[in-house]
């Protein structure tokens, strides 16, 4: 059984969708962000750096208890912990996987989650933070775009690259972007949102999906900053 601690954000959903891929058995554990449960001191001991999600699988290695945080890290040891196809063991293939996975990891995540702070939640509209991070995540779609273009997934069959990268495309308008402009990331995009095991990964927590605006302390909880 695998303990999962986790909020519905893209890097959560990433390892909610994988769970569901590989058809593990676990249970959830909200871990709400915005009240500061990820300060905790029962969440530090196993997500020091203080951000969801982690897990702690209680069949690890040698029948062992291991605890895991960064999504990367879970998403690999998943694949490898099911020997699935989602991490191929050829060489070659595994470190196209690979690659693309740290693309997401580097890049994805980081710029495009820039480009939605500045332009949704910082406390001030600061018109160079917006245009930066927009510009590159119109970069980074571009990235992608040429990519899928030359083949149907970003590692050339479906893998963990996909179930990292998918998720942060879903808030496409709040970084600034128009699906319609990146036809091949918009296929991808569609066909993987209709996988069965998306849609239940989805949907994990999905009842606390944000509906409404944070509030002063909430965004000093999520982003240390002050809303004025």
């Amino acid at each position: 059984m695998i303990d999962l601690y986790s909020w519905p954000t893209p890097n959560g959903q990433k390892v909610h969708i994988m769970l569901e891929e590989v058809g593990l058995d676990y249970r959830v554990h909200g871990i709400d962000i915005a009240k500061g449960d990820q300060f905790t001191p029962d969440f530090l001991k196993i997500s020091p750096n203080n951000k969801i999600p982690a897990i702690v699988d209680h069949d690890g290695p040698n029948g062992q208890p291991i605890s895991l945080f960064e999504s990367g890290a879970i998403l690999m040891y998943l694949a490898e912990k099911t020997d699935s196809n989602l991490l191929p063991s050829d060489t070659a293939k595994r470190y196209e996987v690979i690659q693309w996975l740290m693309f997401q990891m580097a890049s994805i995540g980081p710029m495009l989650g820039q480009a939605h702070h500045f332009r949704i939640y910082a406390p001030e509209q600061i018109d160079y933070g917006i245009e930066r991070y927009t510009k590159e995540a119109t970069r980074l779609y571009g990235v992608m775009e040429k990519r899928l273009g030359e083949a149907e997934y970003l590692a050339g069959e479906y893998s963990i690259a996909d179930i990292a990268s998918m998720p942060w495309i879903r808030s496409y308008k709040n970084q600034g972007q128009d699906l319609d402009d990146y036809p091949n990331v918009k296929r991808w995009f569609l066909a993987i949102k209709e996988r069965d095991a998306v849609r239940r990964g989805l949907d994990v927590l999905s009842e606390h999906t944000r509906q409404k605006a944070y509030t002063k302390e909430e965004l000093k909880t999520l982003f240390n900053v002050d809303k004025k």
